[in-house]
């Protein structure tokens, strides 16, 4: 198939949707299908050769500088694919640029299918648009019900976004790369980098230092967690524009950056203890990064930790939006190393079989079926080189 993908955010941003966009088309280019990726964020060396790139004009997204939206772009895009039509569009993210790939979709009669990948409407309250969350809840909404499907990463958002009206919804789930992510990686240099005692637990947090992460409850669950055990430490890793707030008010807090690949498994292996303290994600893939790693993850019970975390088996969950209860359950974990070791060994094994493939399959069949040109089989097939 020749297959348009429509996106505000991209490798090598360092973020989930990113993240996961990256490797679904990673999965489309090794099984042949012709891939054009169409963006304000990319630039012709961040892509494979292999790949089609159109770069269209954005501007950075206000309290965010280094995301950008797109700019409506309709007669760009119906010019684009009048002259090379794609069998299909999968367009990943709702902003103007999203908006205007379905319109030209439409006015050209091609299938376009959308992804809810991002929960606008709880972000508006983090930046001071609270009272606009009825106003986003209903474009997206429109921009949903004018695509032929919607793909939401859990099975309970897919439920949620059907009750609302959001039209046809199908689950697409997400994977993670149990050999990159894995407890062999812990390092003990790594350890002493960050200043631990012998025997001190690391508790980790892995992804954006911005509002809508949650973070206050995070550190409110450290500090407890430090009172009763002093020598603990509490490593972040990622970027935003919370950071320098965060470390002012945090001296103690070791801050890593960015990390990626093999550096970011011998992360997430040498901690004891993950927190995923946000309320606003649509599934959270760190948190199978932080289980594939061996490491009991404390979460609300929505998103990922809802679907693959069973409550004091392979970690816990606390209720939505129950904050006591996350820091108990911290606290909980913090103290008793048996525990730890007993849910971290359980979870690895729930996550050996979420490979990617299995994900890429799915997406190319669901992808197949909408698509104008020939539909392929999605079974075995020779791989292909992705440049």
């Amino acid at each position: 198939m020749r297959i348009t993908l429509v996106t505000e955010t991209y490798r090598p941003e360092a973020n989930g949707v990113a993240m996961t966009l990256g490797r679904l088309v990673d999965y489309l280019s090794r099984h042949g299908h012709q891939v054009e990726l169409v963006t304000p964020t990319l630039k012709r060396d961040d892509v494979p050769a292999s790949l089609s790139l159109l770069t269209l004009p954005g501007l950075p997204l206000p309290g965010y500088p280094a995301v950008r939206f797109g700019l409506p772009a309709v007669r760009r895009l119906v010019a684009e694919w009048g002259r090379h039509r794609p069998d299909v569009i999968y367009v990943a993210t709702q902003g103007p640029l999203g908006w205007a790939a379905v319109r030209a979709a439409r006015r050209l009669g091609l299938p376009v299918i959308s992804g809810y990948h991002t929960h606008f409407s709880a972000y508006g309250e983090h930046y001071g648009l609270g009272l606009a969350a009825p106003l986003v809840d209903s474009y997206l909404r429109r921009f949903h019900r004018r695509t032929r499907l919607t793909l939401a990463p859990t099975q309970q958002l897919a439920a949620q976004l059907r009750d609302a009206g959001f039209g046809d919804v199908e689950v697409l789930s997400r994977g993670v790369d149990t050999r990159l992510f894995q407890p062999q990686r812990r390092c003990d240099e790594l350890r002493r980098q960050w200043g631990l005692l012998p025997g001190s637990p690391v508790v980790l947090y892995v992804g954006r230092i911005a509002a809508e992460k949650n973070l206050d409850l995070a550190v409110r669950a450290f500090r407890a967690i430090q009172r009763s055990t002093p020598t603990a430490r509490f490593v972040l890793v990622g970027d935003g524009p919370l950071k320098a707030r965060l470390a002012a008010d945090n001296p103690d807090f070791v801050f890593t950056g960015c990390q990626s690949g093999e550096a970011l498994a011998r992360h997430y292996a040498s901690a004891d203890l993950f927190l995923f303290p946000s309320l606003t994600d649509t599934f959270g893939n760190v948190v199978l990064e932080a289980m594939a790693s061996g490491l009991p993850v404390v979460a609300f019970d929505h998103g990922a930790a809802a679907e693959h975390i069973s409550p004091f088996s392979n970690g816990v969950t606390a209720p939505l939006g129950n904050a006591d209860r996350f820091v108990a359950l911290a606290i909980l974990l913090a103290r008793e190393p048996s525990l730890r070791h007993r849910f971290g060994a359980l979870a690895r094994g729930t996550v050996n079989t979420l490979d990617w493939d299995t994900v890429g399959a799915r997406f190319t069949a669901l992808l197949a079926a909408h698509a104008t040109g020939k539909q392929p089989s999605t079974g075995p097939r020779p791989l292909v080189a992705a440049g």
